[in-house]
């Protein structure tokens, strides 16, 4: 199986990097849960998320790539809203209202970048960091409110992040297949490139696909020399991996829960890691950041100023 149609565009396609590190450590905005969705519902926040996501519209209106809009709804849903004062009806209105956003974004910038995509954005129920063994249809079930309220709101694509399993990441999968909105699947990686259940990057994505074919699949929230250490040379699944955002810091999962003070790496010396993971995942197209980075990264991997 090739990887995502929806991601034609030869020059390939810019993404943002790590909004929640970059919007604590960069703007000094307290962030409860990591959450950075109720921005959404305070002025001042969206604009600096307007702030924000101009600085990665602009890498791509320089390079001629496409741009993915990806919304800040990573922490948006059941089980995380209501720690952060959002209920259900809450939730589904901020995803519907962050995907709209993302629109009113879009409109600026079309004359100067084509295409962009408006994706809706997920992530875990729990920790990304910690293995997960959730069946998939329980996780169906949880993602399937915020799968339905970003498509409502208009999303082109939904891309589910820091999945640490496959039950998860193929509950995710029947969620998006269940409402009819094409999605998809990054996986996180520990430092030997393996989920945090150990599981080869290559045999998790079969298992996904085996049960509901995403459009694509993806790997964040790892340096690109940890995603690297676990790829295998020949394994066929790998072609299907089209979204990387990777992390500025060599340090583990681990290591990087325990720190208080931002490690943002070297921008060049983090462009170089991903050039070079490039040549080992050829069907890559979409190219952001993760923890760590910003849109110094970012334009680093795309060769101009940010």
């Amino acid at each position: 199986m090739s990887t995502s149609t929806l991601l034609p565009h030869a020059a390939g396609y810019v993404t943002d990097g790590g909004m929640e590190t970059d919007l604590i450590f960069h703007h000094g905005v307290d962030l409860p849960e990591f959450a950075a969705f109720p921005l959404l519902d305070d002025s001042g926040g969206r604009a600096l998320l307007r702030t924000y996501y101009d600085g990665y519209a602009a890498i791509a209106a320089a390079t001629g790539a496409g741009l993915l809009l990806e919304s800040p709804t990573w922490r948006a849903s059941t089980d995380w809203g209501p720690r952060v004062g959002y209920d259900q009806a809450a939730l589904d209105r901020i995803n519907v209202d962050a995907v709209h956003f993302l629109a009113s974004i879009a409109q600026d910038w079309r004359a100067r970048v084509a295409p962009i995509l408006l994706v809706g954005t997920i992530g875990p129920r729990g920790d990304g960091y910690r293995a997960s063994d959730v069946e998939p249809d329980e996780a169906a079930a949880y993602h399937l409110p915020q799968v339905r309220a970003l498509a409502r709101g208009g999303a082109d694509l939904i891309n589910a992040y820091t999945m640490a399993g496959v039950g998860e990441a193929t509950g995710v999968a029947l969620a998006a297949r269940t409402v009819g909105i094409p999605v998809g699947i990054a996986f996180t990686v520990e430092t030997d490139g393996r989920l945090p259940d150990g599981t080869p990057l290559h045999r998790a994505i079969a298992a996904v696909d085996a049960v509901s074919p995403p459009a694509h699949f993806g790997v964040n929230c790892a340096h690109p020399s940890h995603i690297s250490a676990g790829l295998v040379a020949g394994a066929s699944e790998l072609s299907r991996v089209a979204v990387v955002r990777a992390n500025a810091s060599e340090l583990s999962h681990a290591e990087l829960d325990q720190s208080d003070e931002l490690d943002d790496g070297d921008p060049a010396g983090w462009a170089d890691d991903l050039h070079r993971l490039r040549d080992l995942l050829p069907s890559v197209r979409v190219i952001g950041g993760c923890c760590g980075t910003d849109a110094r990264h970012v334009a680093a991997m795309w060769g101009v100023a940010a």
